[in-house]
């Protein structure tokens, strides 16, 4: 076997994972990287020369040791050319943790983002036949990957147009306005992806804290755990607080970009421990991280938003000590009795 080349690396948009493709002559390979390295999944992609007769060459236990499809298992068992770079695009899932693979403007294979090597669960690929370690036949696939492909590339066409980001900012603010009140100062936490800024709006004896952006874009991984994402996928946080607004805003900058540069998602009862010192918690050092909730009583109600065709969710951020953090997560929020807590 040759050296192995490296012939397309591409990053998401929110740089938390990346596909590389890779040949030695022999075969390619597509893999789906974090931003260390790691292979989180692969999908064959085609055999440069004759198949084998036979799957005895694949080791079950590392078939990606010597990742060459046998005949059974490929379309083409005669080989095809190796790609080259410039035949070759990626189309990143608004999520940001799956890819499709294009070669030539023909889709050549997906990478989702629950693909599993070590659960047997590669890619699909368009020339692979019924499923194998190596790649799953994306033919088969395609009634279900197809519409997501489609809003994929739908999604970052409408971002990559003029006013789409000020346009949604307005939305958000708006519903903001008619649910909270208006608005006073606002923070932009810059340009990289996820664009997200916070919002604070005056109330009655406390201020209410706001992200503004996190819902422009689905969250990754809800599907892997929730049956019916659609009402979960998109979200905003919020916080209620008495102490200066700076400091408030501090929590929600910490979190308002952690599903996509942690490949994750955030939601009803998940808890999140505070990364700073001991003691150094911005809303107040008797405090160690946070619970987010859909509702909080005598808050605003900040239902009734939607973006892309999903509920978008806004969720209370609320400061827990160190011994409700544990409760909470050893025995579940509704342990914790909370009230209206506003620190």
């Amino acid at each position: 076997m040759g050296t192995t080349d490296v012939i397309l690396t591409d990053t998401s948009p929110y740089g938390s994972r990346a596909v590389t493709v890779e040949t030695d002559g022999v075969s390619s390979v597509a893999y789906l990287r974090d931003a260390h390295g790691g292979i989180h999944g692969a999908v064959w992609l085609a055999n440069h020369g004759n198949a084998p007769v036979s799957s005895a060459h694949l080791d079950p236990a590392a078939p990606w040791r010597s990742p060459v499809m046998p005949a059974e298992g490929t379309r083409t068992p005669g080989g095809t050319p190796p790609p080259v770079a410039g035949e070759l695009a990626v189309l990143w899932f608004e999520e940001g943790d799956g890819a499709a693979l294009y070669r030539n403007g023909e889709l050549l294979a997906v990478i989702p983002g629950w693909a599993d090597l070590e659960r047997g669960m590669p890619g699909y690929a368009r020339d692979a036949v019924g499923e194998s370690p190596l790649a799953w036949s994306l033919d088969e696939a395609l009634e279900g990957l197809a519409p997501r492909i489609a809003k994929a590339r739908a999604y970052w066409e409408w971002r990559a147009g003029d006013g789409s980001w000020p346009s949604f900012q307005q939305f958000v603010m708006s519903h903001l306005d008619a649910r909270v009140g208006p608005a006073d100062r606002y923070w932009d936490l810059g340009s990289a992806l996820p664009t997200v800024g916070v919002t604070e709006r005056p109330r009655d004896g406390y201020t209410v804290v706001s992200t503004v952006g996190m819902s422009c874009q689905r969250m990754p991984t809800v599907e892997q755990y929730i049956e019916r994402p659609d009402g979960l996928a998109r979200i905003e946080l919020a916080l209620a607080t008495r102490v200066e607004v700076t400091k408030a805003a501090q929590v929600l900058v910490w979190l308002a970009r952690y599903p996509w540069q942690a490949v994750t998602w955030l939601g009803h009862g998940h808890t999140a421990r505070w990364y700073g010192d001991p003691g150094s918690f911005p809303l107040g050092p008797d405090y160690d991280g946070v619970i987010l909730l859909d509702s909080m009583p005598g808050l605003p109600d900040l239902s009734g938003f939607a973006f892309g065709g999903d509920e978008v969710r806004w969720l209370w951020t609320v400061p827990l000590t160190p011994a409700e953090l544990r409760i909470a997560t050893e025995q579940g929020h509704d342990m914790l009795s909370l009230g209206g807590r506003i620190p």
